[in-house]
């Protein structure tokens, strides 16, 4: 009954957290009784079943309550579905008193912070445990590091503190973990049935591995999408910490995975990194061949693409690291391997546990080393940047929304900028052309140096083509920021001076009498994300809008496809509250719109021309469930809103066929296979809502499993037989060992592509002639035939960067990419790329947009 009301007391005061700012105060209560275990406390086993997200906190509350001499709670912000975001600051009682003076010397070491650094202060070392939901071991095993970390009598971990500060977070992602275990303990049986063939070892779609939005959380540590990644990284670069580790699962039939890691290694990671991912794995294998235990090192998991819980740190000077326990959502408490043993949730949390051991103890017992060659680290990156770029520019005359944005991503990153100071003409790097040549410079144009504390990562991130020194890599090869962003940039191999003041941003223009009266119309440029944002938000407050199909000039001022027309004309309703939306629309989404007094356009057709079509309201549909792919919906779900604000309204495959989608205007049908999800009845049914008006929007396998099918124009390239007959037959003699290598002459790593886009066509409005897309699949279609429009195809010599195949590259020659079919009063709209990926390839947002709001209007 004690431990029952002191439970109750502590959720009581974790509810009133809801409030609180970033750090909470460690007071003990007066009957807080002895520091117990993590079975003492849940009444169960450690190992024995999943703990729910909101246990585990009252554990770890349970721990920094009875020890407020060492241990600080800290929560950093919460998920998407509302549940705290933690970390524990843990450190001994003589370094806890100086904890902001050690996490300012930190700061100092780096030169982010000016002052004078001592290096004879604690290195700090970060822990991260359950990114991944369903990889729910790691939640468990950190309860039980936690318990070493504040038990007095473990006398090793705290002569490890001496010199060491460590900072836990026991859940990055606990609405994918709580989706997980809230589904494993409610199927699992009384007694773990370690049958594979047991439901409880088949997790249903689309499982924990996800956040709210189904994004993979450990690939969001570059581009910071997720509310989760921008709230912990914020902390994150509060302290710069000296060693990072990511704690994992994966199949149940592996064994552990430790560093070093496997190649490919970026070339930016130096020899200290990487010797120093050697030194934590001798201290992994000394403990795990104390007991027995099966490990591999340096197979798998790579250092090169910046967007993991490992690399995004060593790219910050730390030595990062990622930790990997064969088990995951198959595994449950007990699942029989192939090999005939039986592992176990206890034996899982072990080897977790042991490897934080082994990570803390080898930090402080190298604690000089990594200081100094972490101050040497940023001494380095602010006076001998690596790399031939020294500054990287950003055109500031791209979309002002957009470019805003970029400013907005390197503050995040903590990435210092400036502004061009003059004009002049040099010869740079140009991303849109893939050459160096002469370019010009603006004074509004944004400026990174590398001479700066973060230039490492900075190089990282604007690196046109990273250097790949293996081939076999698991994640994208090339992700350059101008090329993400949509923007025009230069690299110079020179430093250029810049200022620090920003140009002054104006929302509305135009001339004082246009302004000062009620203008006739208002104008918006189509250029990026913030346009969309802008369209939406006019859409849902019943504002009428309409669009240009034509390029045309008014005012002295020119405008393209896609330019928003906005006229008082059709919105008299409003009053005089018209204005003032439009205005603070404009303002919140970071548009400028340009205010005209007339009608009428010096070139091309007036405001009420024919060629200004009114833009329609759409009642959009999402197909979510069994059958799509669960990140592809999640980035769509993400866009609408997260990014754009719109109301969709999700369908499940399971009850599709009972929908009456005369009731919607727009269909998307996110990547995935929908074979079983469309029976040919069910297809004739979505031909007929498409001949009667309706949209449909396939993105990449949605199109190839549309691709050849009747009545829709999109085809695959036939296999080249010709070829085959050609060749020699010694070529079918491959060695077995060299089967992974063979097969990677047909994969596409996340490559650069230049795709020749049709701009006077709706899907490319706010876009030139080309479209830097992200490639991840051989396309391999042919272009449409009569009766469809090739908006963006890849011809020849369209490869900018990144890995592909040499087979991979003619499946990426002369393919179609985006366009559109017209089938009755509907559209088809085929996206052969997902231009909404990770949600951080911003450029390519406004296509999307563009299928949904422009296209068949």
């Amino acid at each position: 009954m004690v431990v029952k009301l002191r439970t109750l007391a502590t959720f009581l005061l974790l509810l009133t957290w809801q409030t609180e700012p970033a750090s909470a105060q460690n007071t003990p209560a007066a009957d807080a009784g002895p520091l117990l275990t993590p079975a003492q406390f849940l009444g169960y086993p450690l190992g024995s079943q999943f703990t729910p997200h909101a246990q585990l906190l009252r554990y770890v509350d349970h721990i920094v309550q009875h020890s407020p001499a060492t241990m600080k709670l800290v929560r950093y912000g919460e998920t998407y579905e509302h549940r705290p975001l933690e970390v524990v600051q843990i450190a001994t009682a003589n370094n806890f008193t100086r904890l902001e003076d050690i996490r300012h010397n930190n700061l100092r070491l780096a030169g982010v912070e000016s002052g004078q650094a001592n290096r004879q202060m604690p290195g700090v070392v970060w822990l991260s445990y359950n990114v991944h939901g369903n990889e729910a071991v790691s939640s468990e095993a950190v309860m039980q590091v936690l318990y070493d970390l504040a038990n007095p009598q473990d006398k090793e971990v705290q002569q490890w503190l001496q010199n060491t500060v460590v900072l836990v977070d026991p859940c990055v992602n606990p609405d994918g973990r709580d989706r997980y275990s809230s589904w494993y303990n409610r199927v699992r049986n009384q007694s773990p049935n370690a049958s594979p063939y047991s439901w409880e070892h088949h997790e249903p779609w689309p499982g924990g591995r996800y956040n709210h939005y189904y994004f993979d959380l450990n690939r969001d540590w570059a581009w910071q999408t997720q509310q989760e990644s921008r709230q912990r990284i914020a902390l994150y670069n509060q302290w710069l910490p000296e060693v990072h580790a990511d704690f994992h699962e994966m199949g149940p039939n592996n064994s552990y995975y430790f560093s070093p890691a496997a190649k490919p290694f970026h070339a930016d990671i130096t020899p200290f990194q990487r010797q120093f991912q050697n030194i934590i794995g001798e201290y992994n294998e000394k403990v795990f061949d104390k007991n027995g235990w099966l490990y591999f090192t340096r197979e798998v998991y790579d250092l090169f693409a910046p967007t993991y819980g490992d690399t995004w740190p060593t790219f910050n000077g730390a030595i990062g690291m990622t930790y990997e326990q064969g088990g995951g959502g198959p595994a449950g408490v007990a699942y029989a391997r192939a090999d005939g043993d039986t592992l176990t949730l206890g034996q899982r949390i072990a080897h977790h546990v042991a490897a934080s051991r082994a990570t803390i103890q080898a930090t402080a017992e190298h604690h000089d080393d990594l200081l100094r060659e972490f101050q040497r680290y940023y001494d380095d990156a602010r006076t001998k940047p690596k790399g031939d770029y020294k500054s990287y520019v950003m055109a500031g005359a791209s979309d002002p929304g957009q470019l805003r944005a970029f400013t907005q991503y390197l503050d995040r990153q903590q990435i210092k900028y400036g502004y061009a100071e003059k004009k002049m003409k040099v010869r740079a790097f140009n991303y849109t052309s893939g050459k160096v040549e002469a370019v010009q410079i603006e004074p509004r144009d944004v400026v990174v140096s590398m001479y700066q504390p973060k230039s490492t990562l900075v190089k990282v991130l604007f690196d046109p083509k990273p250097q790949l020194e293996d081939s076999l890599t698991y994640d994208i090869t090339a992700w350059a920021l101008p090329y993400s962003f949509g923007l025009k940039a230069y690299a110079l191999r020179e430093k250029l001076g810049s200022s620090a003041t920003a140009p002054t941003q104006i929302t509305v223009k135009g001339s004082a009498a246009a302004t000062a009266e009620k203008p006739y119309a208002y104008l918006a440029r189509w250029n990026s994300l913030q346009d969309v944002r802008f369209l939406s938000r006019l859409l849902q407050q019943n504002v009428k809008v309409r669009v240009a199909q034509e390029p045309f000039e008014a005012e002295g001022q020119k405008y393209q496809h896609g330019t928003l027309v906005i006229t008082r004309t059709g919105n008299e309703s409003m009053g005089a509250k018209f204005d003032q939306l439009v205005r603070a629309q404009a303002d919140s989404a970071g548009v400028v719109v340009q205010a005209v007094k007339s009608g009428f356009s010096t070139t091309g057709g007036d405001l009420g021309s024919e060629s200004v079509h009114f833009v329609k309201r759409p009642n959009v549909a999402l197909l979510a469930g069994p059958g799509v792919d669960p990140t592809a919906f999640g980035e769509v779900w993400h866009f609408f809103e997260q990014q754009i604000g719109y109301a969709v309204t999700v369908l499940g495959t399971d009850y599709l066929s009972t929908v009456p989608l005369a009731k919607f205007d727009v269909l998307i049908l996110p990547d995935g296979n929908y074979t079983d999800v469309y029976s040919e009845r069910n297809l004739e049914n979505l031909k007929q809502w498409i001949r009667s008006g309706g949209k449909l929007i396939a993105l990449e396998g949605a199109s190839r499993f549309l691709a050849n099918k009747r009545d829709f124009l999109l085809k695959t390239k036939p296999a080249d037989s010709t070829a085959l007959k050609k060749a020699s037959p010694y070529a079918l003699l491959k060695p077995y060992g060299a089967a992974n290598r063979a097969g990677i002459e047909e994969r596409v790593q996340g490559s650069i592509y230049r795709v020749q886009l049709d701009n006077t066509h709706p899907l490319a409005f706010g876009y030139g002639n080309t479209y830097f897309a992200l490639i991840r699949e051989p396309l391999g279609y042919r272009f449409l035939g009569e009766g469809g429009w090739n908006v963006g195809v890849i011809k020849k010599g369209s490869y900018a960067a990144g890995f592909t195949g040499t087979k991979a590259r003619q499946q990426l020659t002369d393919t179609f990419v985006l366009g559109t079919q017209d089938l009755g009063r509907g559209q088809v709209v085929y996206m052969g790329d997902n231009p909404l990926f990770r949600a951080f390839w911003q450029s390519g947002k406004l296509l999307f947009g563009n299928a949904l709001f422009f296209v068949g209007q």
